[in-house]
């Protein structure tokens, strides 16, 4: 009955390795692509708190407007400059946001770049050093 069932091929470590290699590479450009998806948010975001903290926002006064950038002067009295986003506790949690993500974004593009030399290395035919 054994003489019946067809023998099974199995690859030998020099082909796999080369197939998990091509593995890793490929695992490598899918997490480079999301790297540079998250610094494009992180851009964006940092943009986004620039903007806020430079820009003069508000009704118009004599050709500019009225209320000033936190960080270009100092803030007007008048009540319709109390835009929310304006206020240190929103710039600051636009901060935290910005540099969670940049940290994301970072670390995803090491992990990228890591990632193809330790599929090289490590194949399946390889066993660990003790």
């Amino acid at each position: 009955m054994t003489a019946d069932v067809p023998a099974r091929h199995t690859p030998d470590a020099a082909d796999a390795a080369p197939a998990h290699a091509e593995q890793g590479h490929q695992r490598a450009r899918r997490i480079e692509a999301w790297s540079i998806a998250w610094m494009l948010l992180a851009l964006a975001i940092w943009g986004w708190f620039a903007f806020l903290m430079l820009a003069d926002y508000g009704p118009e006064s004599g050709g500019r407007a009225l209320c000033r950038g936190p960080l270009v002067g100092p803030s007007s009295g008048d009540s319709l400059c109390r835009d929310p986003l304006r206020q240190w506790p929103a710039l600051l949690g636009v901060l935290a946001l910005a540099v969670m993500v940049t940290v994301s974004a970072a670390a995803t593009i090491v992990y990228a770049k890591v990632l193809p030399r330790l599929a090289e290395r490590d194949g399946p035919g390889v066993q660990p050093q003790d």
